[in-house]
């Protein structure tokens, strides 16, 4: 690992509503962020959060904030963490470790991103318990409902804060509505019981089909809570118990002596996630259930809890976990993507997270024993059509793409197109066949927008890449990609002018559906301006036509006559000029729509197409979406077309129709500005 600098950044949250505790009623939250940043990588970084509990945490105290800092520089000193050292100072220590993990994780692809597991893939949520903090009992009581309503089957609630009998009213009215097979009922004390009044409190609780209480008794009464632990109907979690305990052997001597039914674990108080993993070993041999809960941190921290939670835990036997503290604070870390639908914590929003599975999808499509795999045309011309290809077809492909860009095992490469067209499919099997760690990225404008590190290899549209270019900091991410290929559609010379000067390779690619992505490439960023070269075994020749055939045995079994018009280049590379079918006959001239397009490419937003002609047969006719831009459009017509090619009518449409990988949708436009011109 390269080596890292240390910065402490005291912060200071602040709740929505006042957080009530046994320790009293919080309004803000203290907190240190421990940032780790490289000289040796701009891209390195690491976040960690050390966020003690004042008058709980074991290292809490007025000097924390020096002492913190004494720390941070042996740290860096050392380039690695005492544990010893650290053993007495868990929220330190958590700070450390999780900002080393994510220091590492940002050298992998993003610093948010510490552990490779089903939770931080999207493809499970951590099931979560809903909190009812302490409060006045019609408080409570509200809260309790608003959990119900957001569909929590596991309610907590801190009791010990209000009457006794009151805080038994609120669960006998849950349970009167809920039977504990529907609802799970946890509570927790805070150590508020009396040892004297503990045992018949607990039978009362039990009564109501509580499936445990947290800490009934204070901290440090091991012989009354093992004897609680030995006699109670009700199952006992310890909490403030573990707090301070930091030795492996202490930690057997507590668990032997007081043999509770379930510890619960903070690593900000329970000995950083080190500690923590050692509380679960020597509980797991004394068949000792437990679950995991946050201490009040942001969700720097809480990120970091939660992704080691699902790293730790199987999935199939987690319990509901306590990690639904994200929501607390009104200036909250925002660049993490914690989200909580109904009782499930998730790590991204539900669209990101299907995309995400329909990666999964199709890599168990992929590794299935079926030879073929049905794709879908783009529908740029037409509808889209399914096609039936081979599987090792697709491998051909991939494997000349990533020998003719020098890829190789390991490198990153960014899927940021639908998986339901052969551009995403193919992003996918170069992954898969070439050993690339594939970063998938939900399909939208800015597919740079959620980086933190630069891909090796991207493929874009080019609406992506102007979009991208729009923002400084996607931009020069962007510039940094090492291999960037633009397909879904012409790219404009003034786009092309913007991507001149970028320091790696940038391409214009060629092919289709048919070809399993591209056959030939086009450097875009070179001093002199050169056509499309065939990938190697791809031979391209044009017909009477001038249209594009192929022959591309490895990809297609069958020479493909195009639509596609050409010309050949001096240096033996070809130019597109566009479609046959995009040519428009307009009183016996032959006008090519994409070479009007690309002339008024800076324009604005508008598309090209036909409409039937009496006179002419057709007329050649601009559709936008933005009336506004009429004039605007219209002179820059006069300006830059000849008069037999500018079009005979504008019009205005409710939006310009496009594929949904960015190409305009030709058939769509012809049958809009039909419709346009019939009620003009």
């Amino acid at each position: 690992m390269i080596p890292f600098k240390v910065n402490i950044e005291p912060r200071t949250f602040h709740f929505k509503q006042p957080a009530g505790t046994s320790r009293g009623i919080y309004h803000i939250r203290r907190s240190w962020y421990v940032r780790l940043t490289s000289p040796a990588d701009p891209y390195a970084l690491g976040l960690g959060e050390c966020a003690p509990l004042p008058d709980l945490s074991c290292d809490a105290s007025e000097d924390y904030e020096s002492r913190l800092l004494r720390l941070a520089a042996d740290f860096e000193e050392r380039q690695s963490i005492d544990y010893e050292t650290l053993r007495a100072l868990p929220s330190v220590l958590f700070g450390f470790e999780t900002a080393i993990l994510s220091f590492r994780a940002s050298l992998e692809g993003h610093y948010l991103k510490l552990f490779n597991t089903p939770f931080t893939r999207g493809e499970h949520g951590i099931p979560i318990n809903g909190l009812v903090w302490m409060g006045s009992h019609e408080e409570m009581l509200l809260r309790m409902e608003e959990k119900l309503n957001a569909g929590f089957k596991c309610i907590k609630l801190k009791i010990g804060a209000i009457d006794f009998e009151r805080e038994m009213d609120l669960l006998q009215r849950l349970r009167q509505r809920f039977t504990p097979q529907q609802v799970q009922l946890r509570v927790d004390a805070n150590g508020a019981f009396a040892p004297d009044e503990a045992p018949e409190r607990l039978e009362r609780l039990a009564a109501l089909g509580i499936h445990s209480i947290e800490q009934p008794i204070r901290a440090g009464r091991w012989d009354d809570m093992a004897k609680l632990c030995r006699t109670s109907p009700l199952p006992i979690a310890l909490d403030e118990e573990l707090i301070g305990i930091y030795t492996p052997a202490d930690k057997q001597r507590l668990l032997d002596t007081i043999r509770p039914q379930f510890i619960i674990l903070k690593p900000s108080l329970h000995g950083g996630l080190s500690g923590a993993e050692e509380w679960i070993a020597e509980a797991d041999k004394r068949g000792i259930g437990h679950w995991i809960t946050s201490a009040l941190e942001s969700n720097v921290g809480l990120n970091a809890i939660a992704q080691w939670t699902s790293h730790i835990e199987p999935h199939s036997s987690m319990l509901p976990q306590g990690l639904g503290t994200g929501q607390l604070f009104t200036d909250n870390f925002e660049e993490t993507s914690l989200q909580i639908e109904g009782e499930h914590l998730w790590i991204d929003k539900r669209e990101v997270r299907d995309f995400n599975m329909q990666l999964r999808d199709f890599r168990l499509q992929w590794e299935d024993a079926c030879p073929t795999l049905t794709v879908h045309t783009s529908g740029s011309t037409g509808t889209p059509k399914p096609i039936v290809v081979e599987k090792r077809r697709m491998q051909n492909s991939a494997k000349a793409t990533c020998k003719i860009l020098n890829l190789k095992p390991g490198d990153t490469a960014l899927l940021c197109l639908p998986l339901h067209h052969i551009a995403g499919m193919m992003m996918a099997v170069r992954a898969f066949t070439h050993g690339l760690r594939l970063i998938p990225v939900r399909p939208s404008a800015h597919p740079m927008a959620g980086l933190h590190r630069p891909p090796v290899f991207a493929a874009m549209t080019p609406m992506q890449v102007w979009e991208t270019l729009s923002v400084p900091r996607e931009a020069e991410m962007l510039r940094q990609v090492r291999q960037l290929i633009i397909g879904g559609g012409a790219v404009s010379a003034e786009l092309e002018a913007r991507l001149q000067q970028f320091p790696h390779n940038v391409w214009s690619t060629y092919g289709m559906t048919e070809t399993l992505s591209h056959i030939a490439l086009r450097r875009i960023n070179t001093p002199t301006p050169t056509g499309y070269r065939p990938l190697p075994n791809v031979s391209i020749s044009l017909d009477e036509d001038d249209c594009i055939v192929i022959k591309a045995p490895e990809v297609c079994p069958e020479t493909l006559h195009t639509n596609d018009r050409a010309r050949w280049l001096p240096d033996g590379t070809f130019e597109v000029l566009g479609r046959r079918d995009n040519v428009v006959c307009s009183g016996g001239l032959k006008l090519q729509i994409e070479t009007l397009e690309a002339r008024l490419a800076d324009a604005g937003r508008f598309q090209l197409t036909a409409v039937p002609d009496a006179k002419f047969g057709e007329a050649l006719t601009l559709i936008t979406d933005m009336p506004e831009q009429l004039p605007t459009l219209q002179a820059l017509c006069h300006e830059r077309l000849a008069s037999h090619e500018r079009p005979k009518h504008y019009l205005c449409v409710k939006h310009l129709p496009f594929t949904d990988t960015g190409k305009p949708a030709r058939v769509e436009a012809r049958r809009m500005a039909a419709e346009a011109l019939s009620n003009n």
